[in-house]
């Protein structure tokens, strides 16, 4: 499903279900000791699909350690993101030659919690819900916002090495599947490429779920 988001260079592996009994990779162990249950299967395909995803690049398998901010530390010359929820776990690698970064979410396709939107939206973000829930009501635009900018942090923060919020990002929602990320803070990179001052994305609901994807292009 979250290949449908990205474009051709990107290797994209999900699953909708785990394999009873699974055991984490070794190496990542210690990654999922103090997880309740139902957090370690989600970890242990997760990670599983990344795996498969890497080996399709030609990379041998190897744990994927966690970084500063649990995001998954990938091989040398990788970008890449993992997303899990309830129903759905997938990975999306691509090589750094080809692209800048990456970052995926997926979430159940339901409204978001009462209070939460207020906390993850920024001024003419509440407007433009409210357009879009009346013109389109058969989908939960917060729930979209909500995993937009999920996947805006995915890709932001291996590129900039900071923290991106809720509110530093103001989006644009597209009925058609597409998104705009208005960067609201200093968005230069470590790498020395290009600020980081406006993100694309796309988003699809299937099955159930919203899936959002970033790529960002050299």
């Amino acid at each position: 499903m979250i290949e449908a988001l990205l474009p051709p260079q990107v290797v994209t592996v999900h699953a909708y279900d785990d394999r009873p009994d699974e055991a984490p990779y070794p190496g990542e162990e210690d990654l999922v000791a103090r997880a309740v249950e139902s957090r370690r299967r989600e970890f242990v395909t997760a990670r599983r699909c990344a795996r498969e995803a890497l080996g399709r690049l030609g990379h041998p398998a190897a744990p994927i350690r966690s970084g500063p901010r649990r995001e998954p530390v990938w091989p040398a010359g990788v970008v890449g993101s993992i997303t899990h929820c309830a129903g759905y776990r997938a990975a999306a690698v691509a090589r750094r030659t080809e692209l800048a970064g990456l970052g995926i979410d997926a979430e159940p396709h339901e409204a978001l919690p009462d209070g939460v939107a207020g906390t993850v939206t920024v001024a003419g973000e509440p407007g433009l819900l409210a357009r879009l829930d009346r013109d389109h009501p058969a989908v939960h635009w917060g729930r979209v916002l909500f995993s937009a900018k999920e996947s805006v942090y995915k890709a932001w923060y291996p590129l900039t090495g900071r923290w991106l919020g809720f509110e530093d990002a103001e989006l644009s929602l597209e009925p058609g599947g597409g998104f705009g990320a208005r960067v609201l803070v200093d968005g230069t990179r470590g790498d020395g490429g290009p600020p980081l001052t406006e993100l694309r994305g796309r988003w699809l609901v299937d099955r159930g779920l919203i899936v959002t994807a970033v790529s960002v292009p050299h």
